[in-house]
């Protein structure tokens, strides 16, 4: 079982960024996300047991926050396009270092680069024009455990948890 915790878009702004990623795909090419695949990672956890991810992640204290989208970039090296805050919200950064915290002090084992808040909209971009960014309104107010499983028709998540952070 291939599990990451990540934040859930509410529905309008998953249909928003959804709206923008085909309108970039029609200037960049590539691949879009599904507007239900929407999401911004926190960990990725990998094949790993998900009673102590819930464990975990039942020790993490969170404050609710608004998740600003005010950039875009295409990524040559990836040849991906994402969106993204300017700047990461400490209340977002604060929810990363606690569940990456509580994620060590069961045992998981996450990757060492620095944490980059940003949503992956389009992979295998070939080209650079991206069209405005829409206003997208996207508050936090929990973050949730997803079992990913991989198909030939792409990739499928599913939520196994919610945690829901503090007012």
């Amino acid at each position: 079982m291939r599990l990451f915790f990540a934040l859930w878009p509410p529905a309008d702004a998953a249909r928003i960024l959804a709206g923008w990623s085909e309108r970039a795909a029609r200037a960049t090419g590539g691949r879009r996300t599904l507007e239900g695949n929407i999401h911004l990672t926190l960990a990725f956890l990998g094949k790993a047991d998900a009673e102590r991810a819930i464990r975990a992640a039942k020790r993490v204290r969170g404050k609710a926050h608004q998740l600003p989208i005010d950039e875009a970039r295409y990524v040559r090296a990836n040849r991906m396009v994402w969106v993204a805050p300017r700047e990461t919200p400490p209340a977002l950064s604060a929810l990363h270092e606690s569940l990456a915290m509580a994620l060590y002090r069961e045992e998981f084992i996450l990757e060492r680069r620095p944490f980059a808040a940003h949503v992956t909209l389009i992979r295998d971009a070939q080209r650079a024009e991206l069209p405005p960014l829409p206003a997208v309104e996207w508050p936090v107010e929990e973050f949730v455990l997803v079992r990913s499983t991989v198909s030939s028709r792409g990739a499928s998540y599913e939520p196994l948890e919610r945690f829901t952070l503090q007012p």
